[in-house]
């Protein structure tokens, strides 16, 4: 059996890993500390980091991580496994790394769902749910929110109308824990070949609904406090192989999640409209004449809080005082990266085409 069908493997994988034929296909599916679980068509094992992969890594998130596809030592019966290489990322989903100045976590790759969890008690934060939104646009995946614990809710009805003013491209799904069809609501969201994520502060009841989902109690579960404030009781990251088809990954709680990596277009598309309407290209929108987003505020048309939320997270990507074009360049020469930016990308596609 290609245990490797069972944890999603795609066609454009296989592809590229052809092009490695001293080495084979492996998935991470889990990840500890200086070690990593993958999957190959043998089955599973136990990994390390080859000493030339550890040497050249300079940067946190070119580290591997659950979802990533490696390219691993061939199978010869040794209890440890040794990962080369990654390949291509179809997506990334980054944290930033706690105590470390300017760097960036890897905290789930090639997703292709992900759900972003908020509960609808005192967790409940529009601010943290629209940096959510950012982050997960930004990587390439795509978003679906959930809002847990609707039994506790005070003001249902109006808690739910918000989330739905500020998700605008994203589904928005709401329960509770005593739902008894809980996996009926995810059943469109899994398939074949299908990597969904699940991601969120602590106590929002993650681990609860991968195992109603997975039919099976394989995370670790734990009452919320009385302060209403969550525990960790996931402490790694680990994909699973879900009934309703693909695979499913949890990751641990998170306290903080930075924006270093953010697509504020696509969660703030009312204000990035807004903006081509401005006076002057390279408004800020904080107190210049013919400012079309500090008049939509005026008219009641934005919320200030919205505007206040979406300038911090421009600021904390690094797009503070940038138009939309600049913004979109930077994020390109950010993709392009190992290829020295945008325009040697371009270069390199033009020289390929001559050929």
């Amino acid at each position: 059996m290609n245990y490797l069908k069972r944890y999603g493997v795609k066609d454009r994988f296989i592809a590229e890993a052809a092009q490695y034929p001293e080495y084979e296909l492996a998935r991470i599916t889990a990840q500890y500390r200086g070690r990593y679980k993958v999957v190959t068509e043998h089955g599973e094992a136990l990994a390390q980091l080859s000493g030339k992969m550890r040497f050249d890594t300079e940067e946190l998130a070119q580290y591997p991580t659950v979802g990533d596809y490696a390219m691993v030592s061939k199978h010869d019966g040794h209890a440890e496994t040794v990962i080369h290489r990654l390949l291509t990322r179809k997506s990334l989903f980054l944290r930033k790394a706690v105590g470390i100045s300017g760097q960036a976590q890897a905290v789930a790759a090639n997703v292709d769902t992900v759900f972003l969890c908020m509960s609808l008690n005192q967790n409940f934060n529009l601010n943290r749910m629209e940096r959510y939104l950012s982050i997960a646009w930004d990587s390439g995946a795509t978003p679906v929110v959930v809002l847990t614990k609707k039994d506790l809710c005070c003001d249902l009805e109006t808690a739910v109308k918000e989330v739905e003013q500020i998700a605008f491209f994203s589904d928005v799904l709401v329960l509770s824990m005593f739902d008894e069809q809980l996996d009926e609501k995810f059943a469109p969201y899994f398939s074949e070949e299908h990597t969904c994520a699940f991601i969120g502060s602590s106590g929002v009841g993650k681990s609860t609904i991968i195992n109603r989902i997975l039919g099976k109690d394989v995370l670790e579960t734990q009452e919320v406090g009385r302060d209403d404030k969550g525990r960790h009781t996931t402490t790694g990251r680990e994909m699973f192989p879900c009934p309703l088809g693909g695979v499913v990954i949890d990751t641990s709680g998170m306290r903080e999640m930075g924006a270093e990596s953010a697509d504020v277009s696509k969660a703030f598309c009312e204000i990035d409209d807004l903006a081509e309407q401005c006076r002057f290209r390279d408004c800020t929108h904080t107190n210049e004449p013919g400012c079309a987003v500090l008049a939509a505020i005026k008219n009641g048309v934005v919320d200030q809080r919205r505007l206040d939320s979406y300038l911090k997270l421009q600021q904390e990507a690094g797009y503070d005082g940038l138009s939309s074009k600049e913004i979109e360049a930077q994020k390109l020469d950010r993709m392009f990266k190992e290829v020295g930016g945008m325009k040697n990308a371009r270069k390199f596609a033009k020289g390929q085409r001559k050929r």
